[in-house]
């Protein structure tokens, strides 16, 4: 989850490394350090808090070098403190190193060097490694390495300077992502693809059990075992314009206001295009789904299926659940959406008659990793839906759907949610198209209207100023309660996660119709609750739920359909979004909820970007 810089080359090494840092503070900011070589010197400089206070640092007691490493700390092992923070360096001085993960026999190895004299500066697993490595070294770096990998339990991404070598620096990869990135006389390594952008396109992604040395010369590739392994880089297409924030004040809002784009690009050559004619399975024709080349299975495998698993953490899970409900319209399968933790721990029944799909933002987060190892081991059909198609993930199932997002940068996910909606929705509609539960008339009704979604949805961004006016009517608010039935239900789970990731100020979801087994005893004058009530098939439910609410006092804030005028007098507040099939409601319904948390943030002045505690890729258990 932290974020990691490397770079050798011509260049001043402290720029470089820095804006890396900087672009990859989403990953972490509790704090920040560097490490500079000139020569056989290396110069450290670390602190507390923000790469902008590392900055502030560096701007008072420069260094210098052409080869360089930095970190920016998401904290595990020890306190926010300066001695805790990376890079670390063993007494000698010399191993220094950088990490992303955890070592989990430290305390073992700790004991092991405190029984000799050593005395730790800080509380970290990092520094037992730094120790490890340097107690190994003789006059092999790589060898030390392999050595102490040997002796290391745990995930770990490490980068290591040896102080009597000034040409080339090393990379290890055991769990946490790690990208490497090479250009004339340069190599740069970073723990996203995005930090790399403004210098390469051409991208190497390591795979586990490896280890890199990085030298003006380029990148030599070994295993743990020694043997040297082909360097193979791909090119990404991202551009590092989309990493820039632009003339918006976060991240955050730039990316809620992209979902139209987002949309337009999931679904491009995946429905067809309305002034396209052509019918049948070699064309979608007018308004059909059409995923035949990239739908991985085969129709003999697609009419095996029995069950289908929706698996995800976070936000991505919220994506699922819209998903599964969907599933269980369309698919005429057994259908189950859990969190990749708890369905990694249970005893599912999973095999070859199983699509197992695990979707993740980043294709790096480590339950779902763990998850789809442990699906796949069971013989089930996986399926990764990522925005990273060179991700651990996407690599490792080798079938992925893409949501062509481009990079998100702000911790709390919003254009890739929009996208794993829509990739999640073509793929189940496509599912129940292949076992025959999808009509051609439904097919052509649905993926109309997708197509139109996203200017349904850029008007409601042209509302933002509505939905500012609406959160300053509720700062003191002490929290908010989000209601909703079906896919609704999952849209305020999605709300709520929003609110309190950014805003930090309670929130939680319940079904609609839970509310009078438990939660409707919290109500109160002070507690608004959010309904989401489009006009679907259970909307008279939803309304029902919601007079009990404000029979309660409850202040009742209603994201509902335009046209709806019942909903008005039961409601303090409403936001109206277009009107659309039932089933794609969630598409419209989620972004003034978006946007509520955002502006509710800003009136109280959060870290919008970079919300306290969390982190944008959870790499780490």
């Amino acid at each position: 989850m932290c974020g990691i810089m490397g770079y050798i080359g011509p260049r001043d090494a402290a720029g470089i490394v820095l804006g890396g840092l900087e672009c990859l503070e989403y990953r972490g900011y509790d704090s920040a350090g560097v490490a500079l070589a000139e020569g056989h010197k290396i110069g450290i400089s670390k602190c507390v808090g923000s790469v902008a206070n590392l900055k502030a640092q560096l701007a008072k007691n420069a260094l210098s070098g052409k080869m360089g490493i930095g970190h920016t700390r998401w904290a595990t092992h020890g306190g926010v403190t300066r001695e805790n923070a990376h890079p670390h360096v063993d007494p000698d001085g010399k191993v220094v190193l950088i990490h992303n993960g955890i070592v989990e026999n430290f305390h073992e190895l700790g004991e092991e060097f405190s029984k000799k004299g050593v005395r730790f500066a800080s509380e970290t697993d990092t520094e037992v490694a730094a120790f490890l490595i340097s107690s190994l070294y003789k006059d092999d770096p790589l060898l030390a390495i392999r050595e102490a990998c040997a002796r290391l339990r745990g995930s770990f991404a490490f980068v290591i300077l040896f102080s009597d070598i000034d040409d080339r620096y090393y990379c290890v990869r055991k769990g946490p992502p790690l990208v490497l990135g090479a250009a004339a006389g340069e190599a740069f390594c970073a723990s996203d693809v995005t930090a790399l952008l403004p210098y390469t396109h051409d991208i190497l992604f390591m795979e586990d059990d490896e280890i890199a040395e990085l030298s003006t010369e380029g990148i030599a590739l070994y295993g743990f075992d020694g043997t040297r392994k082909e360097a193979r880089t791909k090119t990404v297409d991202w551009d590092a314009s989309m990493t820039s924030k632009g003339m918006y004040p976060h991240f955050m809002l730039k990316e809620i206001e992209e979902q139209g784009s987002v949309l337009r690009k999931t679904l491009t050559g995946r429905i067809g295009n309305a002034d396209e004619g052509g019918s049948g399975e070699e064309s979608a024709g007018k308004g059909g789904i059409d995923l035949n080349a990239e739908f991985p299975f085969s129709e003999e495998n697609a009419r095996s299926f029995r069950r289908v698993h929706l698996v995800a953490c976070g936000t991505s899970c919220h994506a699922a659940a819209v998903a599964g409900r969907l599933a269980d319209k369309f698919t005429g399968l057994d259908v189950r959406v859990e969190a990749a933790s708890e369905y990694r721990s249970g005893s599912v029944i999973c095999d070859a008659q199983t699509l197992a799909i695990f979707v993740s933002q980043s294709g790096e987060t480590a339950d779902t990793l763990a998850a789809a190892r442990q699906a796949r081991a069971k013989g089930a059909r996986c399926l990764a839906v990522t925005n990273a198609v060179n991700s651990s993930l996407a690599r490792e199932l080798g079938a992925v759907l893409e949501l062509r997002a481009g990079p998100e940068i702000g911790v709390a996910a919003t254009k890739t949610f929009m996208g794993q909606l829509a990739a999640l929705t073509l793929l189940v509609l496509w599912i129940g198209k292949r076992k025959g539960n999808l009509s051609r008339e439904k097919e052509l009704r649905l993926t109309e209207e997708l197509a139109r979604l996203p200017m349904k949805l850029e008007k409601i961004l042209g509302q933002g100023e509505t939905l500012r006016k609406m959160a300053e009517s509720y700062k003191d608010a002490f929290g908010f309660l989000f209601i909703g039935r079906g896919a609704s239900h999952a849209i305020g789970m999605e709300g709520a996660l929003k609110l309190k990731e950014i805003s930090y100020v309670h929130a939680e979801a319940h079904a609609a119709g839970e509310m009078k087994h438990g939660p409707i005893a919290i109500l109160d004058v002070h507690l608004p609750v959010v309904a989401i009530a489009p006009k679907d098939d259970l909307y008279e439910k939803t309304l029902s739920n919601i007079q009990e609410a404000r029979a309660r006092n409850a202040p009742i804030i209603a994201v509902a359909s335009e046209g709806d005028e019942d909903i008005r007098r039961f409601s303090n507040d409403c936001f109206f979004v277009p009107g659309t099939e039932n089933e794609l409601t969630p598409f419209l319904t989620v972004v003034p909820l978006q946007l509520f948390a955002y502006h509710l943030a800003s009136i109280l002045g959060r870290e919008i970007d970079r919300p306290r505690n969390l982190a944008k890729s959870v790499t780490v258990e």
